[in-house]
Formats: C-alpha cells, sequence, structure tokens
C-alpha cells in the first residue's frame, strides 16, 4: 500500500526535516505485519515528495497466535491470508504512519521548529484506499478540515464498466495545513474510512483517539461516526469517547463549536474558523518576540496545545475561572505523561478576569481569545484594569466576533449571537473604540485586523486586535545597557 505527501513550500526539501527522514535515502522500518519503506521520488527546492510504502506480510498478519485478533470482514480463516490487506490502505498504513513519523505527528521539528507550527501547501495521494460508504463519505470527512479533496472510485474492471465501481476510491487531497494536523487526519481517517481495523481495539485507543483528534474532531459534523468507526463500533468505548468530546466542546471555544460558527459558508472546502482563529493568534504571539505566554480563559486548552507544541514558548500558563475546565486541559494537554522538561513549561491556575492577580504579572504576551464577550458590559473595567492595568504584558492579543457578519449565517436571526452565554457582539466600530480607549488609558498600541474570508460589505468573521505596550521597547533597551 502507498501514501504520497507533496509539498511546494520553498525549499520544499525542508520536507525531510519535518519527517525527520533524509531525502538521500530509502529508510525501511519493521512492522508487526510487514515492513514500512520512506523514500522520496522527487526532491528539490521547488518541490518535494515522501513516499510511504508498506510491505504487508500475509503470514504475519494472518497469524497472531497468543494476541487477540478484531473482528473484521477478513476474519474467516483463509479471509486472513487471501484479503487485500497488502494493497489497500487501511489501519495498517494508520500504524505505520504512527510509528515511522512520530515526531511529525506531534508537530515537533528539532531542526525546522518554526516550520512545523506553520501551515505550508501539502498534497496527499492515496491511490487504493477501501472506502467503506464511497467517495462521498471521503469527501464528507476531510472537507470540513481544510482540505480540497478529489475521491475518484475506482473501476472494478477498466474492461467491463458494466460492472461498476469497486469498492476502492483513489484518494488526493490538497490544502494548506499544518504537516501535524495532515499526518493526524490520516492516521484517524484511513481506518475510518476502510471500517475494518486489523487489531483488537482496546479502552486505550479512545485516548489514541482524542489526541490524534484534538483541535478538530469534537468540532467535526462527522464526528459520530468518525468515533464509532474508530473504535470498531464497540459501544462502550464509543459512548465514552463522544461524552468527552462533548465535554470539549463545552469548554473549548465555544463561539466557534457551539454554534453556528462552525460551518463558514464558503463555495471551497477551507480551514474552520476555529483553526484560522489559532493560527492568527499564534502567528501575532510570534511576531511579537514573545517566550513567556498567558492564555487568559484557556477553557479546554485548544490553544494551549498549540502553544505547546511550539518550543520557542518557553513558558506557557492557562487561567480559567472553570477548575472543569482546567482539568480538561490537563487531560489534553496530557500533563501527566509529558516527559518532566515539558511539564516544567506549562501552568494551570484558577483565577478570575475581573480581579487583580499577582502571578500574571511580568508575562511577554497575554490572549483573550474569544472571552471578553462573555463578560457582562459592566465588568469590562474590571477585566481592563486587571489585565491591561494590573498585570500589564508585554502584547496583549484579542478576538472576538464581528456581529456584522452574522447576517452571513444561515438561520441566525436579526438580535441572536453566535453563542448562548454572549453578553454582547461588537461591530467593527464598537471594537475600534473599546481597543483605541484600552490602549489610550494604559499605554499600549494598538493594531487591527481580522480572521477569516472578508466579506466587502460586513468585513471578516472575526476581529483582531494586537495591543503593545509603549514600555516594551522602553525595557529593552534598559536590558541591552
Amino acid at each position: 500500500m502507498l501514501l504520497t505527501l507533496t509539498t511546494t513550500h520553498r525549499p520544499a526539501t525542508d520536507l525531510g526535516h519535518l519527517l525527520v527522514k533524509h531525502p538521500d535515502r530509502v529508510q525501511s522500518f519493521d512492522l508487526p505485519v510487514g515492513t514500512a519503506h520512506v523514500l522520496y521520488p522527487e526532491a528539490d527546492e521547488a518541490r518535494c515528495t515522501a513516499a510511504l510504502l508498506v510491505e504487508v506480510d500475509p503470514l504475519k498478519l494472518g497469524g497472531g497466535r497468543g494476541r487477540r485478533q478484531a473482528t473484521t470482514p477478513d476474519s474467516f480463516t483463509l479471509g486472513q491470508y487471501v484479503n487485500d490487506r497488502p494493497y489497500a490502505a487501511s489501519s495498517l498504513l494508520s500504524s505505520a504512519l504512527a510509528k515511522v513519523f512520530r515526531s511529525a505527528l506531534r508537530g515537533e521539528s528539532r531542526d525546522r521548529p518554526e516550520l512545523a507550527a506553520t501551515a505550508i501547501p501539502l498534497e496527499v495521494r492515496v491511490p487504493v484506499l477501501r472506502c467503506r460508504g464511497g467517495a462521498d463519505l471521503a469527501v464528507r470527512v476531510f472537507a470540513p478540515l481544510g482540505w480540497t479533496v478529489t475521491a475518484t472510485p475506482i473501476p472494478l474492471d477498466e474492461a467491463y464498466p458494466e460492472w461498476g465501481d469497486s469498492r476502492y476510491v483513489d484518494l488526493t487531497l490538497t490544502g494548506t495545513l499544518r504537516l501535524a494536523d495532515a499526518l493526524n487526519h490520516l492516521y484517524v481517517l484511513l481506518p475510518v474510512l476502510d471500517d475494518a481495523k486489523h487489531y483488537w481495539v482496546a479502552p486505550d485507543e479512545v485516548d489514541k483517539l482524542l489526541r490524534a483528534g484534538a483541535g478538530w474532531l469534537a468540532g467535526h459534523p462527522e464526528r459520530g461516526l468518525i468515533t464509532r468507526r474508530y473504535l470498531a463500533h464497540r459501544r462502550a468505548l464509543a459512548g465514552t469517547a463522544l461524552a468527552r468530546l462533548a465535554e470539549l466542546r463545552l469548554a473549548d471555544e465555544p463561539s466557534a463549536d457551539d454554534s453556528v460558527e462552525i460551518e463558514q459558508p464558503a463555495e471551497a472546502p477551507r480551514a474552520s474558523l476555529a483553526i484560522r482563529r489559532r493560527e492568527a493568534v499564534l502567528a501575532a504571539l510570534r511576531d511579537s518576540g514573545a517566550s513567556r505566554v498567558l492564555d487568559l480563559g484557556c477553557g479546554g486548552g485548544a490553544l494551549l496545545t498549540a502553544l505547546v507544541a511550539d518550543r520557542r514558548f518557553t513558558e506557557v500558563v492557562g487561567t480559567d475561572v472553570s477548575s472543569q475546565a482546567l482539568a480538561m486541559a490537563a487531560r489534553r494537554l496530557r500533563l501527566d505523561r509529558l516527559p518532566e522538561r515539558q511539564r516544567d513549561r506549562v501552568r494551570l491556575w484558577q483565577s478570575a478576569l475581573t480581579y487583580r492577580d499577582d502571578r500574571l504579572r511580568g508575562y511577554d504576551a497575554a490572549v483573550l481569545m474569544e472571552v471578553v464577550e462573555h463578560l457582562d458590559p459592566p465588568r469590562l473595567p474590571a477585566l481592563e484594569d486587571a489585565v491591561f492595568g494590573h498585570a500589564r504584558p508585554g502584547t496583549v492579543v484579542v478576538t472576538t466576533p464581528n456581529v456584522e457578519y452574522n447576517v452571513r449565517y444561515e438561520g441566525l436571526g436579526a438580535g441572536r449571537f453566535r453563542h448562548a452565554d454572549h453578553r454582547f457582539e461588537w461591530t467593527r466600530a464598537e471594537f475600534a473604540a473599546w481597543v483605541d480607549r484600552v490602549a489610550t488609558a494604559h499605554g499600549y498600541t494598538a493594531t487591527l485586523g481580522g480572521i477569516g474570508d472578508e466579506d466587502p460589505e460586513v468585513g471578516t468573521p472575526t476581529q483582531l486586535a494586537v495591543l503593545r505596550s509603549n514600555e516594551t521597547g522602553t525595557r529593552k533597551e534598559e536590558t541591552t545597557r
């Protein structure tokens, strides 16, 4: 079975650094059911392709004496040896991805950490994928994640078109995503489309699913189908996973996941607004040069996960008034499993944004991502004093919905907000006025922007402000002296 991964990001050969596989070498890896090979059919500055070729040994696959086997369509005695597993992408390919590209799946790159955290143009090709549900299902599961999907059914026999299509598709995905996100999408969704795992599904598969699905599965419109198929239709495990995903939906970016904002009105599939929002915030933090960062009102930890994955952020603090949200964030970050050096970079503190907290003073940057609209307007001055007046981070990144854009959401009537817990939503003029007043009162310089596709009449769906303290430059000069 074969999977190819191509980028045109320049220099394209940096793909080798991200995958930790040198383009000039063919590397092989032992698998429980055969051998995986990584090679590069093309590798130059303009275009680079990495190929993962998995050779399955039918004897190893059909063996398994002493271990419990999964129940699949090929589980009958002869079917364990005579089947499509050596040729069609399945959970075997997913397992190979996990072993061969382990660092890339985690979003880690010692040589190119900045690139690992950056969305780059990618093309994924799986020429033979068993797809139970047909090409339409492949589109339904990949398109909401920002991929442009081409799933071409493979005929049973080209010489006899009247026989119709087989159960296989030739899958091509194109999009601009982080490599880690792309690999995690494939890791989860290839076995979902195949719907016949080659191994027994144990309870620890729930943690694997939530780990690989962090940041995208909770808000996926097909999360129920994905969860059930990934967990081999085991009801108890699927119920546990869906309950945990529901918790994440409540705590993680409510305006993006529990509202009409989930699906962007668009002609072509693209990254969700939640993902684009996180990328914009991360870009602003990188531009600021911050290394010690506060995520204020962190919820279930979606942004924290991205911050911890970027090693330039040496200290990451998440705060929330809800202890339940902090527990979800800790579970999402897998704090109990992180190596000590990684764990020491992370802090989770219970704190209210309307009260001064001395622990929050002295940080390079702070983020208020989809937070301010959850406060009653009379409480905003207290937040302004606590964050901008008392904590005084060098940079503050703020995002909030643009209420003018709501008319573009089908089913969102006049006077309704994007989320039931929103106390208000600002127009662009109202947000600009608030940012200007806060910046003037507390000695910051502000830059306004937007996130998402811009509508010529109503602007972008999300508003962005980056406020930089006027004292930051002075402090840096004094430190230099």
